[in-house]
């Protein structure tokens, strides 16, 4: 049997760019919920003299956040279990750069701490809509990690589908905006949609679900600040650069045979994959924003905050 959720004592395991919004909005509603916050970071980083290092755990400790010493890569199950213990929640929030196993190990580990509930790292697409043996094999690792948490009864546990962060769109590597050619690149099909979320915005609404009543358990809970198809971006982007934008269409076979020409280059894993069109997009009707009322940042609103017309 599961224990009772109630999230009074909770671990956040990392800080990076999604990490740190969801300490400063869990840290907000941790005084109203009478909570405590702490966060695992690598005794590196705590330690470091790095200025910008500096500058994270300054902010981290101006929120009243404790700073926990752990290396999930280089730890063993048992000392992340061990480590764990000590808290009644658990979110993930290191993303990828942990490895590809990690995520499982992470995750073992929660269940045999006895913690009530795990947010694992899931912030992304819908992986179970996308399915296996897909162009992105870090997929299916995501997958092997919900099969395990559906397969035990010990722990709750929580997934946050929140679609793409909304600025990886627009990053010039990924290749979907080309801004100096201004065009864009739809990925598979110009009716192809994607599913955007800030990370200031998934911070703000993970911290309401690790709060809300009655305790959300063994669900997976949606979440989305715009959801576009390609074929509108070049509108949006006129609408707010003053200047045309011509629509090319990358398709699947195109995007197929450059990633066989590459197969390890992350970049073409992640185009191949969205190109396929399944769990990378969801309608906000259905999310937990709209739920609640929540109004998150959309495409037209995280463009005029970071581009000047």
């Amino acid at each position: 049997m599961s224990p009772p959720i109630v999230s009074r004592s909770i671990l956040v395991l990392g800080a990076g760019e999604l990490g740190m919004p969801v300490i400063r909005n869990l840290a907000r509603l941790a005084v109203v919920h009478d909570a405590s916050i702490s966060v695992m970071l690598r005794p590196a980083s705590i330690e470091s003299t790095l200025p910008d290092k500096r500058t994270v755990i300054d902010q981290i400790r101006s929120l009243g956040v404790a700073l926990v010493p752990g290396d999930l890569v280089t730890a063993t199950v048992d000392e992340l279990a061990d480590l764990f213990s000590g808290y009644d929640t658990v979110i993930g929030c290191t993303g990828y750069t942990a490895g590809r196993d990690t995520p499982m190990k992470v995750a073992r580990a929660a269940v045999k701490s006895g913690i009530p509930r795990y947010f694992p790292w899931q912030f992304g697409v819908d992986f179970d809509a996308i399915g296996r043996g897909g162009p992105q094999d870090l997929f299916d690792a995501q997958l092997d990690v919900r099969d395990y948490l559906r397969s035990q009864a010990e722990m709750h546990w929580v997934v946050i589908s929140t679609g793409m962060f909304t600025s990886y769109l627009f990053e010039p590597e990924f290749g979907v905006i080309d801004f100096p050619g201004r065009k864009v690149n739809a990925l598979g099909t110009a009716s192809n949609a994607v599913t955007l979320t800030t990370p200031e915005d998934i911070g703000a609404m993970t911290a309401q679900i690790v709060f809300h009543s009655p305790p959300l358990r063994n669900e997976i809970v949606y979440l989305a600040g715009d959801t576009v198809r390609y074929e509108q971006l070049p509108a949006i982007l006129e609408e707010q650069f003053g200047v045309p934008f011509k629509l090319i269409v990358w398709s699947v076979p195109q995007l197929m045979e450059e990633l066989a020409g590459d197969p390890s280059n992350m970049i073409r894993k992640y185009r191949a994959a969205f190109a396929q069109g399944r769990g990378v997009s969801w309608s906000l009707d259905g999310t937990f924003n709209a739920s609640i009322g929540a109004k998150l940042e959309g495409v037209d609103d995280w463009l005029k905050a970071h581009f000047k017309a």
